[in-house]
């Protein structure tokens, strides 16, 4: 009896958690896809609005992709085995905090971009940057590849791995957090730190001396950035996308 009295109660204080976690401090319900007043006044900007890509585009066309990805019960979608491509966003950002929840599914790879150029060299080099690694650590071989698992969930994909990443797993949402002030960058997932680097520094040349990306000219030296939500042919889904310039 006694056991059954604790297992309700902790379903009760679990069910609570949920629902004050889709609450602001006043108790009312936050809407995805929107800004509050408060965010608002620190500067947060939608780049998703739950309902159109017009702040996205593919780098090739210029206009969101016809095929590949989908606006879905306010999700953006990329549907697998699709040609859409991969998006970026239509405006560029120096230093800043984004923030993103994202959802993959089992085996899935993605990524979120940043430091490139979709102009340079005719657009050959749009996809080449930075990029806060979405997989499944589980089962995409991609995890053991790499070195020390520089290829794994929230890493600086092929040069830093994440550290302490607290990942809900496939078919669970999970919140990205990436801030870029100056030089100095951070990785976040779910409110945990697991990269931080300086671009510059000693320890940046060696890792990208150390990388697939050793002979890319000017690798990670963009300063106004698009910010690239990668297809890589797996359903991986995104909300609450949206960004804060940091003066």
């Amino acid at each position: 009896m006694k056991k059954t009295v604790y297992s309700i109660t902790i379903l009760i204080l679990f069910a609570f958690a949920l629902t004050a976690n889709s609450q602001d401090k006043k108790g009312k319900s936050v809407a995805d896809n929107s800004i509050s007043k408060k965010e608002a006044k620190q500067g947060w900007k939608l780049l998703f609005d739950g309902k159109s890509g017009n702040a996205w585009m593919n780098s090739k066309t210029g206009t969101f992709p016809s095929g590949g990805w989908v606006i879905e019960d306010g999700l953006l979608k990329i549907k697998p085995g699709s040609d859409g491509g991969d998006i970026v966003s239509k405006d560029k950002f120096r230093n800043f905090e984004l923030m993103l929840d994202f959802r993959y599914t089992p085996g899935a790879n993605s990524g979120i971009k940043y430091f490139i150029d979709t102009e340079r060299d005719g657009g050959k080099m749009a996809s080449i940057g930075c990029e806060y690694q979405i997989l499944d650590d589980r089962l995409h071989p991609d995890a053991k590849a790499g070195k020390n698992g520089n290829r794994k969930l929230s890493s600086l994909y092929d040069l830093i791995p994440a550290q302490n990443v607290k990942d809900n797993g496939s078919d669970q949402w999970n919140t990205a957090r990436i801030v870029v002030n100056g030089n100095k960058v951070q990785h976040w997932i779910n409110g945990q730190m697991t990269v931080e680097y300086e671009r510059g520094s000693e320890t940046w040349k060696k890792a990208v001396s150390e990388s697939k990306f050793n002979k890319t000219s000017g690798f990670g030296d963009v300063q106004d950035t698009r910010i690239l939500l990668q297809d890589h042919g797996n359903e991986v889904w995104f909300r609450n996308i949206k960004i804060r310039e940091i003066k």
